[in-house]
Formats: structure tokens, C-alpha cells, sequence
């Protein structure tokens, strides 16, 4: 079969995981007039995948895809920890278990999750969205960088989206914004493939305090 189906059905909006449903703070940047058009989106998007994405999400992602392919069960179980206790607002947190418990539900309806791989994802409370993705990963036998390069560009895409709700961005220019950002997204992904497990981190105040003030945005489309 060719692997490449997997790969897109990972990363398509399709799978049914709801991430569209939110911005991630960029909702909240675009009210507040911190995005506004296509230069300010560029440097939002490219600021959170080179000073957020790159030293922490994806590298912590990608931590989970190896442990996963591995089965190293005790070392899956350390970075679903850290990932729940990195989760720094309600939105984020709720974000993250929203959409792992949907991807639960989706792996266990699936033949091709293997019997470890199941009993692992039995015995969470609250699964959240990395640890779906790597063990979606292992099922449909794809590389962690393969999933890493599949999550950072589903990451991207739903972004862009929400910039055509919010924003006027037609969608030709959303593909020109695409061809400026897909070498920072190669850039993000390889240097979290790089980075030192003991060095993760990332200090995003500014997302921190964005994504807190969407908490209590007047109106919105999105969940976070």
C-alpha cells in the first residue's frame, strides 16, 4: 500500500478530531488588533513556530511518535505528564483533552491499533491530543518524523484557516502566505528533531496572555 495515504490521512481536516473548532489565541491577536493583515499574520505564525512550536510542542510530539513506534510505555507515560502539566491556560488544557479524547475514539474503532498500543490508551483518564497522534501514528505505521511533519502542517493549515474567518484573506492569498511560511515550518521541524530532551522549553508569554484573554473574548468563533 502506498504510505503515503496514511500520511494524508493523518494530516487531513478530515479526521475527525475537531481541530478546527480552534484558534489558539490567533482569534483573540486578530481582535485585539495584534494581526491585522498579511504582514502581521506572517509574524505571528512564524514567531510561534520558530520561539513556541519549535523548542517544545514539537519537539514533546515528536518525543511522543518515537516512544509510541517503540513501545516504550514508561517513557510514553513520562511525556504524556509533562504534556498535561505544560498546558499553561483552561483553553489550551481543554484543547488538548478535547481532542485526544476524540482521537480515542477514533483509534478505538480502528483494527490496525495493536493490543499494547490499546491497553495503553485504556488505562489514561484523559488522554490529550500528541498522545493520540503518536499512537495514530504507530497504527498506520508512520514515521515520527512523518507524524511530527503531518502535525506541524495540520498546525499550519488550520491556522491559515482561521486568518480566512477572521480576516480578509481570500484564499489565493493565504496559498502566497503558505509559500513564505513553509520554509520556517521545514526550519521549526528541524530543529525539533535537534533539540536536547533536556532543554526543552519555550517562554510565550505573549501566547499565554492571548490565550487567556480569549477566556473571556465578548464574541467568538473560536474555542481557544
Amino acid at each position: 500500500m502506498n504510505p503515503a495515504w496514511a500520511l494524508l490521512r493523518l494530516a487531513s481536516p478530515q479526521l475527525p478530531i475537531g481541530g478546527y473548532s480552534y484558534s489558539q489565541g490567533l482569534e483573540m491577536a486578530v481582535d485585539n488588533g495584534r494581526v491585522h493583515d498579511t504582514a502581521s499574520a506572517r509574524r505571528w505564525i512564524g514567531d510561534q513556530l520558530l520561539l513556541n512550536l519549535a523548542r517544545f510542542e514539537a519537539p514533546l510530539l515528536l518525543a511522543h511518535c518515537v516512544a509510541a513506534g517503540a513501545g516504550d510505555w514508561a517513557g510514553l507515560q513520562q511525556h504524556c505528564d509533562e504534556h498535561r502539566a505544560s498546558r499553561e491556560t483552561r483553553e489550551l488544557h481543554q484543547e488538548s483533552r478535547q481532542m485526544g479524547y476524540s482521537l480515542q475514539q477514533l483509534l478505538n474503532g480502528l483494527p490496525e491499533l495493536d493490543a499494547p498500543a490499546r491497553t495503553f490508551l485504556d488505562r489514561q483518564d484523559e488522554p490529550h491530543l500528541a498522545l493520540g497522534w503518536a499512537l495514530a501514528a504507530r497504527a498506520w505505521h508512520i514515521s515520527a518524523q512523518d507524524a511530527l511533519a503531518a502535525w506541524l502542517w495540520s498546525w499550519l493549515e488550520n491556522q491559515l484557516a482561521v486568518l480566512m474567518k477572521t480576516l480578509p484573506l481570500g484564499q489565493q492569498a493565504a496559498q502566497r502566505l503558505t509559500s513564505e511560511l513553509l520554509p520556517l515550518l521545514q526550519q521549526a521541524q528541524q530543529e525539533a528533531s535537534r533539540i536536547n530532551p533536556e532543554h526543552l522549553g519555550s517562554a510565550a508569554f505573549g501566547l499565554s496572555l492571548t490565550c487567556m484573554a480569549h477566556e473571556r473574548q465578548y464574541s467568538r468563533l473560536f474555542r481557544s
